[in-house]
């Protein structure tokens, strides 16, 4: 059964804010909360009063174009300095570390980013303050908030899967460069690939269709570190806690962009595909044609209502969540070394 956020066992959400304007602070001011996140905010009447970030440059850029009055190079000092209702983490996953924790031991809201971490020992960890402060949480998957995948799930509400299939497939990765000059996300050891960034986002949307959860994994990857910066493929295998099974596959080798559906649910006398955002296909006939809704700021919205309000209800996953779909990938990846 899917987790719901409503069934874990976490103390009363702190009363909402009222009579004022929710208070954000931004945690890594990168093309996430540039693009996104921050402009979301602005939309939605958040005061955003501090910003965070390694990069100089970055964080001064971004702090003008916001108007953001505080900036900050470490995170415990902003946390430590500012009074602010709501903690946006959205550096990468391999800068995590007790941030988070701080901030939620303040009675602090957080939005987390994905991947939540690349050590499972450090998201158990935020999760535990995240649990023990009741604070509200959440981590960005966001298609989850799209109808697209909400109709899937309902098609499938009444199906027994059988096995799941989610490929990506594009041209080949960058050639690598030296160390010095590659950027983090050029670096496995950081950035985990595309499997990493990806693979948690389709773990999350198979969970939240088929209300499966997975019990093992197994992976796979063919690198040719010397010459290229991510693998040429990845290649998961999972068993789902009904019996199913699934696989999961990224290849860096066909530029062609032939379509193909991201996504297909075999279940008991049928299938049923996903093709990017566009559409659900059902035994070959398509029965769903996605819109232009913004998951983005749909979730964005909804969060931000919730610290409003104190009410966790519309929120479609916390961070405790969030684990079960992070967990298989970095089984899967530690499988593979």
């Amino acid at each position: 059964m899917e987790r719901n956020p409503q069934e874990i066992d976490l103390p009363p959400a702190p009363a909402g804010v009222s009579g004022r304007e929710v208070r954000a602070a931004i945690y890594g001011t990168g093309s996430w909360a540039n693009q996104t996140h921050i402009p979301n905010l602005k939309k939605l009447g958040v005061d955003v009063v501090a910003a965070c970030d390694v990069d100089a440059a970055a964080l001064s850029c971004t702090a003008m174009r916001f108007d953001i009055p505080a900036v900050y190079a470490d995170g415990h000092e902003m946390v430590e300095k500012e009074r602010f209702d709501v903690l946006f983490s959205i550096v990468p996953a391999f800068a995590r570390t007790d941030v988070e924790i701080r901030a939620v031991e303040r009675g602090i809201h957080l939005f987390s980013e994905k991947p939540q971490a690349i050590r499972m020992a450090v998201a158990l960890e935020i999760d535990r303050a995240v649990r023990n402060a009741g604070v509200l949480s959440t981590v960005c998957f966001r298609e989850r908030y799209r109808p697209l995948f909400r109709e899937a799930r309902r098609i499938l509400s009444d199906k027994r899967i059988v096995h799941v299939v989610f490929r990506s497939v594009g041209g080949p990765p960058p050639r690598r460069a030296g160390k010095e000059r590659a950027s983090w996300w050029r670096l496995m050891d950081k950035s985990g690939g595309p499997a990493l960034d990806w693979g948690v986002h389709a773990v999350d949307y198979t969970r939240f269709t088929t209300g499966l959860e997975i019990d093992k994994v197994q992976a796979f990857y063919y690198e040719q570190s010397d010459v290229f910066s991510d693998p040429l493929s990845s290649s998961f295998h999972f068993l789902l806690d009904n019996g199913a099974t699934m696989t999961m596959t990224f290849v860096r080798a066909d530029p062609s962009g032939t379509p193909q559906p991201w996504f297909t649910f075999f279940f008991e006398g049928g299938r049923l595909e996903i093709y990017s955002y566009d559409r659900i296909d059902l035994n070959g006939e398509t029965v769903y044609r996605g819109g232009d809704l913004d998951p983005w700021f749909v979730q964005d919205r909804i969060f931000v209502e919730a610290v409003r309000s104190g009410d966790r209800g519309e929120i479609l996953n916390d961070y405790h969540d969030g684990l079960y779909s992070l967990a298989p990938i970095l089984a899967g990846w530690d499988s593979a070394r």
